[in-house]
């Protein structure tokens, strides 16, 4: 049964991603109860009605060298942050994403009142690395909503606190995803139409753009003519374009979102860098081959922190490395093309990824209920309010 009055929710995303979680979240709170909201967000949460505290563009670091001079006012953040928790005495603490940042002041808020109930949407990666991590967060989070299936019995193996899969916001995307009987003949006809996806940090298309690119042109010299389509950002359009004028086979760019879906619901295979595009493709049903590449200091100190099998997201959720992947000094444009020839052409390696990517409907619980509804379903239970 419902406590009388509004149920206060004080709620804080540090970036862009936990925004766009952020504000779907709201809605369904606030179709659910009676809810007044506090915290701190984006331009997504301020529509849902939140006036944020500061802006989170504040929060936003880009590389290493940034960090000193942004650390005073970062920390400042973190204890204005907190200091405001503690003087709304809210329902509830919801954290989104961000854990360097959101996690500090939940862990400051927990001091102060040990009582309130803390909600972690999305968890960190403690499946990956630095694993004790998960049973650290008991001290200052009730309960965890996960994004990807494998999270709960990660979170319970590593004594984490209670875990519920919620559903991944890219689920809400399936249907811009699939081809319809049309777009299905476009997958099928001739030439190929392969979707070239190098990433979108500046490291990221640095070390892959011309790798991608001398990679298509050993397949086309394998396999014969594909139609090469680069979806991109609007503010990296014009460097992209640049870097891939002198390739053999030029892409098509896209930068319309629009576009993109379209270019996902006729593709017949993808080369793609490691991220959370291929669980995008993986949704979308594309056979893909994964690559990645970072400096050789960075493989010195993250590979050995790593305790999974596979860096892909996809194989991760479905539990099998179905999209073959190449990192590091194996991947070569020879290697890559070798491996991106088999996806393409109608082979026993395509027709496994196939079938081993149809499951990934069973595996994400996918035509249930969406992540955000789920998500304050299981907020207002740990605060009882659900009916």
């Amino acid at each position: 049964m419902s406590r009388a009055g509004p149920l206060r929710v004080f709620v804080i995303a540090g970036e862009t991603s936990g925004d766009h979680l952020g504000a779907p979240l709201m809605r369904s709170l606030a179709a659910r109860d009676d809810v007044r909201f506090q915290g701190i967000g984006g331009e997504e949460m301020a529509a849902a009605g939140l006036e944020s505290l500061f802006p989170i563009d504040e929060l936003a670091i880009m590389g290493f060298s940034a960090i000193p001079a942004k650390l005073p006012l970062i920390l400042r953040r973190i204890r204005q942050a907190a200091d405001a928790v503690v003087a709304a005495k809210p329902d509830v603490l919801v954290i989104i994403d961000s854990p360097d940042f959101t996690h500090r002041v939940a862990r400051r808020v927990r001091k102060a009142l040990p009582q309130l109930p803390v909600v972690d949407y999305v968890s960190p990666s403690v499946w990956a690395w630095r694993p004790g991590r998960a049973r650290a967060m008991r001290r200052y989070v009730d309960h965890v909503l996960a994004l990807l299936p494998f999270e709960p019995e990660s979170h319970a193996r590593l004594g984490g606190p209670p875990c519920t899969y919620v559903g991944h916001p890219l689920v809400e995307q399936v249907a811009k995803l699939r081809p319809n009987a049309d777009e299905a003949r476009r997958r099928a006809a001739d030439p190929p139409r392969l979707l070239v996806l190098p990433g979108s940090r500046s490291g990221e298309i640095a070390r892959h753009l011309d790798l991608f690119g001398a990679t298509v042109a050993r397949c086309v010299e394998a396999i014969g003519p594909v139609e090469a389509v680069l979806p991109t950002l609007p503010h990296l359009a014009a460097r992209i374009e640049a870097a891939t004028a002198t390739w053999p086979v030029a892409p098509k760019l896209i930068v319309e979102t629009d576009e993109k879906w379209q270019a996902f619901r006729t593709a017949r295979a993808a080369l793609a860098a490691s991220g959370t595009v291929t669980l995008e493709l993986a949704l979308a049903g594309i056979p893909t081959v994964v690559a990645y590449r970072v400096s050789l200091m960075e493989e010195a100190i993250v590979k050995p922190l790593l305790r999974v099998p596979s860096i892909v997201l996809a194989n991760l959720v479905l539990g099998d490395n179905v999209m073959p992947e190449i990192l590091q000094r194996q991947a070569t444009p020879e290697r890559l093309a070798r491996e991106l020839a088999q996806v393409v052409t109608d082979t026993p390696e395509r027709r496994r990824q196939v079938d081993g990517l149809a499951r990934i409907d069973q595996v994400m619980d996918i035509g249930a209920a969406q992540p955000s509804v789920r998500a304050a379903e299981v907020i207002l239970k740990v605060v009882g309010r659900s009916a």
